[in-house]
């Protein structure tokens, strides 16, 4: 019997793609385990650790969570992961994107399927439609204005995210993430032309080109209640391209508040 492996980041998307598994086996890089048990492995010893992988019969993997990228131990290598080294380093020097597709391939090469977050947790990545609230005209202007920028600037590998008002980018998403952009939003929300027009609108999407089967962007709980405190009516993205965690709570949030959440196709 063939088996999926889940390399489990932080946060809550690996133990709700852990959910969606039957009896899954979980891994974790070492220094960024979940809050649930999972075997740690090092980046080091990457090649013995696929091996061991076959070896337990897996043939797909899912990564799920978030990762930063480890500080490297030269003296840990092992001789086949050492010969990677040179791969995965002209790699990081492209950015986070051509980083991850290189770790990609390397477990492709030793017989692993990818398995994307959509695949395995279908019910994390809504499809189109309105999931609640309804947007005005000015928010679907400003949410197709938001795909566009993130259309332009995909390519350069800055974010999944940005901040539309009355047609006008008031943030971007940056290395800082998705919180530190909504406070920006919020603190200067004053800078919109009309100060009684449209309140803009919080778009996500995956970057130009990216691999979607990691790193999808993500919407949660926290994520609706810093939209509010910014003082926007709503969030738009990409239908069946961002994964929205526990949506209940997330509906919840945003009717209370008074936002709209769409899908967009």
């Amino acid at each position: 019997m063939t088996r999926t492996a889940v390399i489990a980041g932080q946060g809550g998307l690996s133990a709700a793609v852990v959910e969606n598994l039957d009896d899954p086996l979980i891994y974790a890089l070492e220094g960024y385990e979940p809050d649930f048990p999972a075997e740690p492995f090092r980046i080091e010893r990457l090649v013995p650790f696929l091996d061991g992988l076959i070896e337990a019969d897996v043939s797909r993997v899912v990564f799920a969570g978030a990762i930063r990228r480890p500080r490297l131990d030269p003296e840990l290598f092992d001789p086949r992961t050492a010969q990677l080294v040179p791969r995965i380093l002209m790699a990081m020097q492209s950015g986070d994107d051509a980083a991850l597709r290189a770790v990609l391939d390397v477990f492709e090469e030793h017989g692993l399927t990818i398995w994307g977050i959509a695949d395995a947790a279908p019910d994390l990545v809504p499809a189109e439609g309105l999931l609640v609230g309804t947007p005005s005209d000015a928010d679907r202007r400003d949410a197709e204005r938001g795909a566009e920028l993130l259309a332009a600037t995909g390519a350069l590998d800055i974010g999944q995210g940005v901040v539309v008002a009355q047609g006008l980018c008031l943030a971007l998403e940056t290395l800082p993430g998705t919180e530190a952009m909504l406070d920006f939003s919020g603190r200067y929300a004053s800078l919109r032309p009309d100060p009684n027009g449209a309140k803009g609108v919080f778009y996500k999407a995956p970057k130009a080109n990216q691999d979607r089967r990691i790193d999808l962007p993500t919407i949660g709980p926290d994520t609706v209640s810093q939209v509010a405190n910014a003082g926007l009516a709503g969030i738009a993205w990409l239908a069946g391209s961002v994964i929205l965690l526990d949506r209940d709570e997330c509906i919840r949030r945003a009717s209370e508040s008074g936002l709209f959440l769409w899908s967009r196709g």
